[in-house]
């Protein structure tokens, strides 16, 4: 089974690094969220490459019995990623996954898959938010 188009909705968004000492560094503006099942398992699948400033965030929300770890594959992806697994905003987990092999694994009510490298400020208990984008029409 393949994800419909319509599974992804781009979104006039950002993904941002609070820092503690109160400085932003936004990590994507070209963001795509997805919370269907499906779209889901699948992430990015099949894609060769992704433009730098892409993010695919996927709302994994609670489970039955609430916040589980959530596992995060490579197989079928040909591009490297940097994921993060973040609960209420806060980051739980940040990876560097290889094509094809990679396998990661955290607690998350939300992931954000990132081209490699675009997550190199980003460390375990840092503060990562979906924003509206400053263009964003009113």
């Amino acid at each position: 089974m393949i994800a419909r188009a319509d599974d992804y909705a781009v979104a006039d968004h950002r993904i941002v690094l609070k820092q503690g000492d109160g400085t932003e560094h936004t990590l994507a503006t070209e963001v795509e969220i997805v919370d269907s099942l499906l779209a889901t398992a699948t992430g990015l699948m099949g894609r060769s490459n992704l433009p730098q400033e892409y993010a695919l965030v996927l709302e994994v929300g609670e489970g039955l019995f609430g916040l589980s770890r959530q596992v995060v594959h490579m197989l079928f992806v040909r591009t490297p990623l940097d994921v993060l697994w973040l609960v209420e905003d806060r980051v739980t987990r940040v990876a560097r996954l290889p094509p094809w092999r990679g396998i990661g694994v955290a607690r998350a009510d939300r992931i954000i898959e990132l081209p490699a490298g675009a997550a190199k400020p980003v460390a375990a208990g840092d503060t990562v938010q979906l924003t509206d984008s400053p263009d964003a029409a009113d």
